[in-house]
């Protein structure tokens, strides 16, 4: 097995992301084995939510034969609508997944409307 050049400039990490929408609410699942939640911030600015984080770079002996991992600084960046309760977005960090949950607003959210008699 030959050698790889790992010298190469560390690039920008994209993590994987889905997104779902359930009922009164969105859901983003982003991709970060290895990165810890002390190494995350998410950031709502206008209409953007903002995803800041750090890959650290493993500390080894000797030289890589393959490394495809990657590591680093990223961000990932989502637009979000005025539907969306900016005070009721919620984040969860389970087994390498970063979950995200936006509920819709109230007003947004469908409701029953009471049908009287007279």
């Amino acid at each position: 097995m030959s050698k790889h050049d790992t010298t190469k400039k560390q690039r920008c990490v994209q993590p994987l992301s889905e997104i779902r929408e359930e009922e009164h609410k969105v859901i983003i699942k982003i991709e970060m084995p290895g990165v810890s939640k002390n190494d995350l911030n998410i950031v709502i600015e206008n209409d953007l939510l903002k995803i800041y984080g750090n890959r650290k770079d493993e500390q080894i002996e000797g030289s890589y034969l393959l490394r495809e991992r990657n590591c680093g600084d990223y961000e990932k960046v989502f637009t979000i609508d005025e539907t969306i309760d900016r005070n009721s977005i919620d984040a969860l960090m389970k087994d390498g997944i970063l979950q995200i949950t936006l509920q819709y607003k109230k007003e947004v959210q469908p409701r029953r409307i009471e049908i009287k008699s007279s």
